[in-house]
């Protein structure tokens, strides 16, 4: 603050949000105590690129952290886990300063939430955490039957089913859970299968995504349920292509 003219502690706090969104909408990692905020301008992108997304330092501690491997722990799982979903996931287009409407390039992006996803240690104990919280669930509700019956259809039946859980309600109805998992942040984004926006929709009723987030520390979930296409904002990543 000494070196910044005039800026208050609350319009510096302000600023580190905006670079964690920035970070955020490259696939990175950021600092969990600095909630994105995604007005941010174009010279900050810059700045994030070449101060932090280009540093062999940053890029090394990000990667080390979407490839550590994860101890799968054992015990009950109960409702205080659960959490509120963010209350948008959209990332930065644009910065309206002064009625000036402004078109801001998106930082470059990284891979290290994809990484992340091909670990599959930590999609495993992902998976396994979210049984127990079913298990315990229904045996909370008096149905020990069916937390019995609770079944890990990504390794009973293959994943390509469009979830990865088959669980269900008290009254015997199915809950068809498709679990993501991260090690990082509440807002992190994450990837999903056109299988499973297609499950969500035909499956409407019954179909939840639950996203476990900041998984080494303290693991915390919010559910999204039912067609998950009206809930969230989607961006091509890759296509299948081969020579014509």
């Amino acid at each position: 603050m000494a070196r910044l003219d005039g800026r208050s502690a609350g319009a510096i706090e302000f600023k580190h949000a905006n670079i964690s969104a920035v970070l955020r909408d490259a696939n990175c990692p950021y600092v969990d105590g600095y909630k994105p905020r995604s007005n941010y301008q174009q010279s900050l992108v810059e700045v994030v690129e070449q101060l932090l997304l280009q540093c062999e330092l940053v890029d090394r501690a990000a990667r080390s952290a979407a490839d550590l491997p994860v101890i799968d722990t054992t015990g009950t799982v109960d409702e205080h886990i659960i959490v509120e979903p963010p209350k948008t996931l959209q990332p930065q287009r644009c910065v309206r300063e002064s009625q000036a409407h402004y078109s801001v390039r998106p930082p470059q992006k990284r891979d290290y939430l994809a990484r992340e996803t091909r670990n599959r240690e930590l999609g495993l104990a992902g998976e396994n955490l979210v049984i127990r919280f079913e298990q315990h669930r229904l045996i909370k509700a008096g149905k020990e039957k069916l937390a019995e019956c609770v079944e890990h259809v990504a390794i009973t039946q293959g994943d390509g089913l469009g979830f990865d859980i088959r669980s269900f309600e008290p009254d015997g109805r199915d809950r068809l859970i498709e679990v993501k998992t991260t090690a990082f942040a509440k807002e992190s984004v994450f990837f999903i299968t056109p299988n499973e926006l297609d499950c969500s929709r035909v499956h409407s009723e019954h179909y939840h995504l639950f996203r476990l987030f900041n998984f080494r520390k303290g693991p915390k979930l919010f559910c999204l349920k039912g067609d998950l296409r009206e809930q969230l904002w989607l961006e091509p990543d890759s296509y299948r292509a081969g020579v014509r």
